[in-house]
């Protein structure tokens, strides 16, 4: 624990990250906390400040969606066509499975010309983009990370289930999970601020990514949950197995094995692995290096990342996960290089 405890504070009194965040729980022992510093505002962090999440949503969309399966409103192999006949990605071998791993051969993002980044912009015309966008490679063919592909999993989603996707979300996801958090709604208590959010819309504050109301008001499906740091790690541990009957045990399984048939990809330079292993939601360790988790950590260990600044794992081995999350964006790389020093600390 004092090796934890150095490494964060030498991150914040070094200035890397003004404030961190971090929770750890070993099997059903009780959550131990680290946090210290502010966030950007220099707003003291606490252990129920709230913070977006980032692409740790797309493992509570993974979640809703597995729901579902067990439920038999849809199946992993169901085809994206016999939902969304309409979308220019409707081909054959895209299925549920696929975008859950990012096979699907989807590119990572919608055309900016298909959904400007401006005042008017919302989910539904989100939606309308993502059903817009085509295939730019041959499904089963590669591992592109893909945001378009988890809001097609949620526009499935909200055709099935018969109500929005973040409706969606909060009945299947973050009440039975006892998570507090916020898809599309602005929060009741302030979100902490970020550092170094960069790109074109920073200088303006009614649009900057991230630190905006306007930016949490999309309900972004693959980066929009607002929580605090215990929502992400149950995010996480719902995947392995906590609570029990959250999911079933064999799609939990399945959820946190490999699909993608061995191939290579990920997301851009120099995070890209051969191979490439990935899971229906969770990223899989395998043996991909960099990584924001060590080598000591099970190839068959699984989480998620978010370009927030911000990570939660489990690893089965130790039966031991953990998240973290920074008040500065992971666009400097404090993530993947600090963050898999931690994660040995919090291993060992």
């Amino acid at each position: 624990m004092a090796q934890i405890k150095t490494l964060l504070a030498d991150l914040v009194d070094s200035r890397r990250v003004p404030g961190l965040a971090l929770a750890v729980q070993r099997g059903d022992a009780p959550v131990e906390h680290y946090v210290l510093g502010n966030d950007t505002a220099n707003v003291p962090l606490a252990t129920d400040s709230l913070f977006i999440v980032a692409s740790i949503t797309k493992m509570a969309t993974a979640l809703a969606m597995l729901r579902l399966v067990d439920q038999g409103l849809l199946a992993l192999d169901d085809l994206l066509r016999d939902d969304l006949p309409a979308a220019a990605a409707a081909q054959p071998g895209v299925t549920i499975r696929s975008l859950l791993c990012h096979t699907s051969g989807l590119p990572t993002d919608v055309a900016p010309e298909d959904a400007p980044y401006q005042v008017g912009l919302d989910w539904p015309k989100l939606a309308e983009a993502a059903l817009l966008t085509p295939l730019e490679a041959a499904p089963w063919t590669r591992v592109q990370y893909s945001n378009v592909g988890y809001g097609l999993l949620a526009v499935i989603a909200q055709e099935r289930a018969g109500l929005p996707f973040a409706e969606l979300l909060r009945r299947e996801v973050l009440d039975p999970l006892e998570i507090e958090g916020y898809l599309g709604i602005e929060p009741p208590r302030p979100v902490a601020r970020l550092a170094d959010v960069r790109g074109e819309h920073t200088a303006d504050p009614e649009l900057e990514p991230f630190n905006s109301s306007f930016y949490r008001s999309l309900a972004l499906p693959w980066a929009g949950l607002v929580t605090t740091i215990d929502g992400a790690l149950r995010i996480v541990r719902a995947f392995a197995g906590y609570p029990a009957g959250f999911l079933s045990a064999s799609l939990r399984r399945e959820a946190t094995s490999d699909q993608t048939r061995g191939l290579g990809g990920g997301f851009k330079p120099p995070l890209m692995w051969n191979p490439c292993p990935w899971g229906l939601g969770p990223e899989l360790r395998g043996v991909k290096e960099p990584h924001w988790t060590p080598a000591s950590a099970s190839p068959m260990s699984f989480g998620h990342s978010g370009a927030s600044g911000c990570v939660a794992w489990h690893d089965p081995a130790h039966n031991l996960s953990w998240a973290l999350i920074g008040t500065r964006t992971a666009e400097n790389g404090w993530l993947l290089r600090r963050g898999s020093e931690l994660a040995a600390a919090i291993l060992a």
